[in-house]
């Protein structure tokens, strides 16, 4: 493979995790030992919030009143975006039943979990998106309860624009709380009395250590890391967008990776050229995040061929993938591994990340090598059933008789023997050596 490192990451999303873990670890004993006490302690001191937990509908209403009707219409419609892709999900998996042999009825019931948590983080920005991310495509899933989490901004409460859109997302439970206690308290069913069967939604790398040491006991979305953007771009492609488009993912954070794959030497190198110029020309906050993320993580991979790109992409697994480049067919066909797919250069992550439909809480740190992002599907147990009559199960126990006994499983066989005797008696049908030892 004829591929070149134009640009290197000296770091990699890993080099944080250790630290993290020995926090989260903590705090999640302490929940687990003291209860609501140790979250509103965790609260106080993390987040310098002494007030109320749950959030009521008068507050809501109260801290919702001033919001201007533009913005409550932008929110209202980017969630019914998000509601109507996850409608569309959920339509495309099915109830079924089949007679797999005669008298053998078998099928499927898709079954929502019957609560989720959902966490929307609100620390260098607020994460309006995220709350209708999630929330809505639980109540698509058909999740009796959802309940929702952020923390408190800036000692008011939860940020008025997370919190509208929660609402109109259909969130049943608010509670004002972030962090590992946001997500031990909807683990454990603190304040609410409803523990939750999955919590999902992305935060730092302090919130997806909690998930990831909890998961097992609670399912998750998945196994989140700081955001990440991969693009590929051949000589087609117009630099001025591809840099722009890392930039606008690098500004997520310190440690969020901005990756390049090209066959363009002339291309990675008049992109290299531009983000410092747009780094700089971006706010404090953003231009802090960004250009740590892109001095410490960024990367840009010159290969010699489309294919190898699609070689090196799919092992980078980038959460966000956009192509920027010729015979966007022939890359849709061919790319595996990645968490959500842009194709072209009249789309990008900005508009999944706010407006477009698709989840925009996808697996990162390579896990898209085998796992998707959020979707109606993470919230349905695909919960399956059987039914037969007597003549199906002479045929269906002879052979599970068997079977248990070449496993030399002999209670099992018992119970195909004793049905066979019930049902049929004096069959003299071969039902396998007992077992003896």
């Amino acid at each position: 493979m004829t591929i070149d490192y134009a640009k290197r990451a000296t770091k990699t999303p890993e080099t944080e995790t250790d630290a993290a873990r020995q926090v989260v670890t903590e705090m999640l004993a302490a929940i687990e030992a003291r209860g609501e006490e140790a979250v509103r302690d965790y609260a106080r001191s993390l987040d310098r919030w002494t007030g109320e937990i749950v959030v009521t509908p008068e507050e809501i209403a109260r801290r919702t009143k001033d919001i201007p009707a533009r913005v409550k219409e932008d929110i209202a419609f980017a969630a019914g975006q998000v509601r109507r892709f996850a409608e569309a999900q959920r339509d495309s998996v099915q109830d079924f039943s089949v007679e797999l042999v005669p008298g053998l009825v078998t099928g499927q019931k898709l079954v929502p979990c019957n609560v989720a948590g959902c966490y929307v983080p609100t620390g260098r920005y607020a994460h309006i998106a995220s709350a209708y991310m999630s929330v809505a495509t639980a109540k698509a899933a058909g999740v009796p309860t959802v309940v929702a989490c952020s923390t408190p901004f800036r000692g008011e409460g939860i940020h008025p624009y997370v919190l509208y859109a929660m609402q109109v997302a259909g969130a049943d439970v608010i509670m004002t709380l972030g962090g590992v206690q946001a997500i031990a308290a909807m683990a454990f069913g603190l304040f609410t009395g409803k523990p939750a069967d999955i919590i999902v939604g992305p935060g730092n790398k302090f919130v997806a250590e909690a998930k990831r040491m909890l998961f097992g006991r609670v399912g998750i979305d998945v196994f989140a890391g700081p955001s990440e953007v991969g693009i590929i771009a051949d000589e087609t492609a117009d630099p001025a967008l591809v840099a722009s488009d890392l930039v606008g993912q690098a500004e997520h954070g310190h440690e969020s990776p901005a990756w390049l794959f090209t066959t363009s030497r002339a291309l990675a190198d008049d992109v290299i050229a531009r983000m410092p110029a747009l780094i700089d020309a971006l706010p404090p906050t953003a231009r802090d995040a960004a250009a740590a993320a892109w001095r410490d993580y960024g990367e840009v991979v010159v290969c010699g061929s489309r294919e190898e790109i699609v070689a090196v992409s799919d092992r980078y697994a980038s959460e966000h993938l956009e192509v920027h480049a010729a015979d966007l067919d022939w890359w849709l066909a061919q790319l595996s591994n990645y968490g959500s797919l842009f194709l072209g250069e009249e789309t990008t992550v900005a508009f999944g990340d706010k407006t477009s439909g698709p989840n925009h809480i996808l697996p990162t740190k390579y896990a898209a090598r085998y796992s998707a992002g959020l979707s109606v599907h993470k919230f349905l147990r695909p919960l399956t059933w059987q039914r037969m009559d007597r003549e199906a199960c002479k045929t269906i126990a002879q052979a599970t008789a068997r079977i248990s006994r070449l496993e030399g499983m002999e209670a099992h066989a018992r119970t195909a023997d004793h049905r066979l005797a019930k049902y049929f008696p004096g069959h003299g049908l071969d039902l396998g050596e007992a077992v003896t030892a």
